[in-house]
């Protein structure tokens, strides 16, 4: 056909639609098996249960990889036929196939600990376990715990509070840029505002050098707000 032939990709568009909303379904199984893990942690601290949901958050890294692979083989095949406008109506899906394949064969083990939520995952993993690690039941120890614990909590109450509100924090959120972090709603407040004047919205701790908060930059800090828990129920039980 002279000019190239004229194809639609609606169906492509659709089918990329459902896949996006595939990866929703595994970003929502890395959430699970986060918090599955800091259960773990904080009520009987089982390392072998806690490393199989490791495991699991491998898995989930290994089929997001492929599925971003699929759907960048998909959108590079669409981008080439629009390109090259072919005379002829190629074999799409050899197209995708060839282009999936040359993807996956760059695969490497660490590029799935490179994953955005599984670096989240040890992260939080390895605050839980200062925060709730095993303990000694033995008499001889106790006494030196309590001293450790109350400096630790001393401590950690400093960074229970919202640098922005001054007040403990019921929703805490990391910011994975500088690692700072804030209450919620508080340091989307800012963000808005600063964004409604045409600006961009600073760190607002002390020292902090951070001058482009973004809101892709925040994650729900589970560690800290366990923490926050913790003392508190701690707090409420004493005489």
């Amino acid at each position: 056909m002279p000019g190239g032939s004229v194809i639609s990709f609606n169906c492509v568009d659709s089918s990329l639609s459902s896949l996006k909303n595939c990866q929703s379904y595994i970003n929502t199984g890395m959430d699970i098996a986060t918090n599955v893990a800091l259960d773990l942690v904080e009520n009987c601290n089982d390392v072998e249960e806690v490393n199989g949901m490791e495991s699991v958050m491998l898995e989930y890294a290994a089929m997001d990889r492929e599925l971003n692979h699929y759907m960048q083989a998909v959108e590079a095949t669409v981008q080439q036929i629009k390109r090259d406008k072919p005379e002829n109506i190629p074999d799409l899906k050899d197209l995708v196939k060839k282009k999936f394949t040359a993807l996956e064969s760059k695969n490497d083990d660490s590029d799935l600990q490179r994953n955005e939520k599984y670096i989240h995952f040890m992260e939080q993993l390895k605050r839980m376990r200062k925060q709730f690690g095993p303990r000694s039941n033995t008499d001889a120890n106790e006494s030196i715990e309590q001293i450790d614990e109350d400096i630790a909590v001393t401590q950690s109450q400093i960074n229970f509070i919202c640098p922005i509100t001054q007040m403990e924090m019921q929703r805490p959120v990391r910011n994975k840029v500088c690692g700072h972090t804030y209450e919620e709603e508080a340091i989307l407040k800012i963000i808005q505002r600063r964004e409604n004047q045409k600006k961009k919205a600073c760190c607002p701790k002390i020292g902090c050098s951070h001058l482009d908060v973004k809101r892709s930059d925040l994650v729900p800090d589970e560690a800290l707000k366990r923490a926050i828990d913790s003392q508190s129920k701690q707090t409420q039980s004493m005489p």
